[in-house]
């Protein structure tokens, strides 16, 4: 018989890597989030961007990686030179449309709310779609480029989720994904990162408690906090907005390199 979607839990187990990049476990099925490996080091791609700390893993230290969750391929601090010489190794690698094509067969492109099917080893069926994201104001899309997030369902798209919201700001697309997902887990990427100085291009305390208020079954993880010069925001003043606003038990810090446990 099967279980219907409000039946259905997974064990999770979630590794911060550094920056944007986490190994994510779930029934034995292992997906990285956009990966980097790089050593510190300044890119100039347009913008000057600084790495201030390496990974805790590097590649070599992985399990296999069945698939690759990459919200963008076109800045460094989301795919860097080991990031992208990992590519071929993933079983498959999920991006951006635009992104797919600069890649080539590397890739496969989503569109927002398209998704695709997979299996865990243990026989658990999962949906993944790509979510919208907004990487900054409106109006800055030309500049930033595309960029998804991703939300990864037990069973079908009316399970329970896990969120990932890739580089992106508190906008009515993130808002949109909690009204047509079960978010259990929600995996922000967080920071207020503002490489060009004038604004924030990834959630800042105040996205990110939006974020919490309308996924609010959800555990909050913020990664994307750290490793980087340009980045405003640390893990450690995100805690204390949402232990001011008396919901501090909703955020779970994850330590570099430490597999820490989720059941969704």
């Amino acid at each position: 018989m099967t279980n219907r979607p409000d039946e259905l839990s997974a064990n999770i187990t979630a590794t911060l890597i550094g920056g944007p990049t986490a190994l994510i476990s779930i029934g034995g099925l292992n997906l990285l989030t956009d990966p980097a490996f790089d050593a510190p080091q300044a890119y100039d791609g347009g913008v000057r961007l600084v790495k201030l700390t390496g990974p805790a893993l590097p590649p070599g230290e992985l399990p296999p990686i069945d698939a690759v969750l990459l919200s963008h391929d076109q800045h460094f601090d989301n795919l860097d030179h080991a990031g992208r010489a990992f590519l071929p190794k993933a079983g498959r690698v999920l991006t951006t449309t635009a992104g797919a094509e600069r890649l080539g067969n590397l890739a496969e492109g989503l569109d927002p709310w398209q998704s695709v099917d997979v299996q865990t080893p243990q026989g658990q069926r999962l949906v993944i779609t790509a979510a919208p994201a907004r990487h900054g104001p409106h109006g800055f899309e030309p500049i930033s480029g595309d960029v998804i997030g991703f939300v990864i369902s037990l069973g079908d798209e009316k399970g329970p989720s896990i969120y990932i919201s890739g580089d992106t700001v508190w906008f009515d697309g993130v808002a949109e994904v909690a009204k047509r997902f079960d978010v259990r887990l929600a995996v922000l990427f967080t920071g207020s990162a503002k490489p060009r100085g004038a604004f924030h291009v990834t959630m800042d305390a105040n996205d990110a408690i939006e974020a919490a208020a309308a996924f609010a079954k959800a555990t909050i993880v913020a990664i994307h906090n750290e490793g980087w010069e340009h980045f405003t925001e640390t893990q450690e003043q995100l805690a204390h907005a949402f232990k001011a606003l008396g919901i501090a038990d909703r955020l779970k810090v994850l330590e570099k390199g430490t597999p820490t446990d989720f059941k969704i």
